[in-house]
């Protein structure tokens, strides 16, 4: 029987859940995720729970923070002036803004603070500082 080797392009269905079972992300309504292990495109503990797997396998794993998105990172908190946003623009707690690096790419933030004459941004990923559990099945290695 074949099973998911280290640079293998695999198929697989998941579920994303935080560890209180909030579901953040899901397959299983469109196309299975396509990916060639190895290449830094998945978490590492998501990459290491595909490996071993046979076709149309299911099971749970669970991924402590740092095989995931790690920690929150206090340095990606930034103050922004509230004249620096556009005029139209109420910023509130959780809204997504976006920005031009320098070196042109967009980077996302999330609106952690809203202050009188400033917001506070925060520029780590949205499920950084979670444990996740990820329910697989995978469909077919390429």
């Amino acid at each position: 029987m074949s099973v998911v080797k280290e640079n293998d392009t695999v198929k697989v269905h998941y579920t994303g859940k935080l560890s209180n079972g909030q579901v953040f992300d899901s397959s299983l309504e469109r196309e299975p995720l396509e990916v060639t292990l190895g290449q830094g495109m998945l978490i590492p503990g998501f990459e290491k729970g595909i490996i071993a797997m046979a076709i149309n396998e299911k099971k749970t794993i669970n991924i402590p923070v740092a095989e995931a998105y790690g920690d929150v990172k206090k340095e990606l908190f930034y103050d922004v002036k509230k004249e620096q946003l556009p005029p139209e623009m109420t910023p509130e707690v959780g809204m997504g803004l976006a920005s031009k690096g320098e070196d042109g790419r967009e980077i996302q933030f999330r609106v952690a603070e809203v202050k009188e004459d400033h917001i506070v941004v925060d520029a780590n990923h949205p499920l950084a500082g979670q444990d996740l559990v990820f329910d697989l099945e995978l469909i077919e290695i390429k």
